[in-house]
């Protein structure tokens, strides 16, 4: 078994890294969100109605479900 102190310095280690990992996905959801809001803007652009199109959809997984 591993003495305190490398007890400690794995669980220091794993912290570092998961941290690092966190940071990365964090930016990599900003991204995705920066590419989800261009696409919500041109279609509302286009004139599209997200709302009535969310509800639409809503409703037919309802529908799927229900068969």
């Amino acid at each position: 078994m591993a003495n305190k102190e490398e007890q400690i310095g794995v669980h220091k280690g794993a912290l570092s890294v998961l941290i690092m990992e966190q940071q990365e996905f964090t930016r990599v959801l900003q991204i995705v969100q920066q590419q989800i809001d261009a696409h919500v803007k041109a279609l509302k652009d286009l004139g599209v109605d997200l709302q009535a199109e969310a509800k639409k959809t809503k409703k037919d997984e309802l529908d799927d479900r229900l068969k």
